[in-house]
């Protein structure tokens, strides 16, 4: 059921005339906003279109399992809410809870540093001792920014070492994937460590030559491709799994079905070793520009002089470029430093995103039970009314502006409205048959209103095999009358607060 609609809300801009008014809250919406009289004279305004019952929008998007919702001002009020304090997955709405986690516990200003260290002096080009290639996180490093450290060491004169090559992803746990649920092949599960290079995801590329296929493995990127040889592919005569992986002594080991390869393509695929991918890579770029480095090893918490240093896009920009592009590794580095800045060292994924419960417990009085920081894993929970008190409580402190994606709302057609005043400010979130959006809903003239709308069917979710959860069938049907449903809820609240 429906919770009245708040009488405040309603009557908000009628006019003093209308205030000794003392009927309770209506029960049911109008069928149409009023309207001022026209000036004697003037053409009367076009009538508003009819408001469409909240019942209605649901029965036409027939997504089935569960649809919650809630619409509140910024002191709190509940202004129209279904099952507010159902606990549901945020699925990517997640991101903007760690956003502004992120931003209270590092600031906008924050960075993460990539350096290569040296434990003795360099004679005649050779580094008498280690070279280490030490990182913190930094989830934008990319295979050209690995190739300017590498281009940085050469020009120091650098061509050797007398030691080890060692790499140190220290900074960060190692997580090997960030939900085991999701297929092995998805590149936005990816792993997680100190050292991450191009969201840690190699590029696999085929193509038909014959009776076989040409594979290629490779970190490309605009100015850098170095062949991989740590993630490894193999063509198998089979139809289904499509890809199997399994972590050997020297390489990751990959298969595809040939059915599904076709004439050529390609794809990103994660790897679940991202420092020893990392330092394969910059080894091969050293080696072109000159500098012989053993293979790499693991050398955690290691100390020496700094050579080079690179530093990362500050948290600030950062966070605008992952609720742009809902990247889970910026999440998931985001809220593991956060905790770390909140509660000390290392933490694996749940017991960060508990922190940052409990921190959103404390700072807005938003209560969830967050597994990771990205809301890939479907095993968290949070309500609408929760989200709709987080938001209130960024636009308190003016947190948001300028990082959250700007939408419009749509006509029957699914085009934007544009010039009508309305703005709507928010973070989206999908998931297999799971579907979340929540910010800010911006009137004229008013202050801006908080809302979150989840829905899930989480039966059907649950029910789907491993092999079709790429792409399961009617999946996209449901997220775009979900996306449908969302655009009709948010255009009967703006008429609402119109009136």
């Amino acid at each position: 059921m429906v919770r009245d609609i708040s009488r405040r809300f309603l009557l908000a801009g009628l006019g003093s005339a209308l205030s000794a008014l003392s009927a309770p809250a209506w029960a049911n919406a109008p069928l149409s906003s009023p309207r001022p009289f026209p000036r004697p004279g003037s053409a009367p305004p076009p009538p508003p279109p009819p408001l469409v019952s909240v019942e209605d929008i649901l029965t036409k998007a027939n997504l089935g399992g569960v649809t919650a919702f809630a619409l509140t001002r910024l002191d709190g009020t509940v202004v129209e809410a279904r099952e507010e304090t159902r606990a549901l997955p945020p699925a990517s709405v997640a991101k903007s809870l760690t956003a502004l986690y992120a931003l209270d516990h590092l600031g906008p200003g924050a960075s993460f540093e990539t350096r290569v260290i040296v434990t003795g002096p360099i004679v005649d080009g050779v580094v008498q001792g280690d070279l280490i290639l030490q990182g913190e996180g930094d989830p934008l490093l990319d295979t050209d920014a690995l190739g300017r450290i590498a281009e940085a060491i050469s020009d120091l004169g650098v061509t050797g070492v007398t030691g080890k090559f060692g790499i140190d992803p220290s900074a960060l746990p190692q997580i090997d994937l960030i939900d085991p649920s999701q297929p092995i092949q998805v590149g936005y599960n990816p792993a997680i460590s100190g050292l991450n290079l191009n969201f840690n995801r190699v590029h696999f590329e085929w193509k038909r030559n014959g009776g076989s296929y040409d594979l290629t493995m490779d970190a490309r990127a605009e100015r850098y491709q170095p062949r991989v040889r740590g993630s490894r592919m193999r063509v198998a005569d089979r139809s289904l799994p499509v890809y199997t992986h399994a972590l050997a002594d020297t390489h990751e080991d990959w298969t595809v079905a040939r059915s599904a390869l076709g004439s050529g393509g390609a794809r990103w695929l994660p790897v679940r070793r991202p420092a020893v991918y990392a330092g394969e890579v910059f080894r091969t770029i050293a080696a072109s520009l000159g500098i012989r480095l053993p293979v790499a090893e693991v050398m955690t918490g290691g100390t020496g002089a700094v050579l080079v240093a690179r530093r990362s896009p500050n948290v600030g920009p950062m966070i605008g470029g992952m609720l742009k592009f809902s990247t889970n590794l910026t999440a998931e580095v985001l809220g593991l430093h956060a905790s770390q800045a909140r509660g000390g060292g290392p933490q694996d994924l749940k017991t960060s995103a508990t922190t940052m419960s409990d921190w959103a417990q404390q700072r807005f009085g938003a209560g969830m039970a967050m597994h990771d920081h990205s809301g890939l894993i479907d095993t968290s929970r949070i309500s609408a009314l929760s989200l709709c008190k987080v938001m209130a409580g960024a636009a308190r402190d003016d947190l948001f502006p300028g990082r959250l994606r700007v939408y419009s709302l749509k006509n029957e057609a699914g085009e934007p409205i544009r010039n009508n005043g309305i703005q709507i400010r928010a973070k989206t979130g999908s998931l297999n048959f799971v579907s979340t959006f929540a910010g800010y809903l911006d009137l004229p003239e008013q202050e801006p209103l908080c809302f979150a709308i989840m829905s899930a069917d989480l039966p059907r979710r649950a029910a789907l095999a491993l092999g079709d959860r790429e792409r399961p069938a009617g999946g996209k049907s449901w997220a775009k009358r979900s996306r449908t449903m969302q655009n009709a809820l948010l255009t009967r609240w703006s008429g609402l607060a119109s009136a």
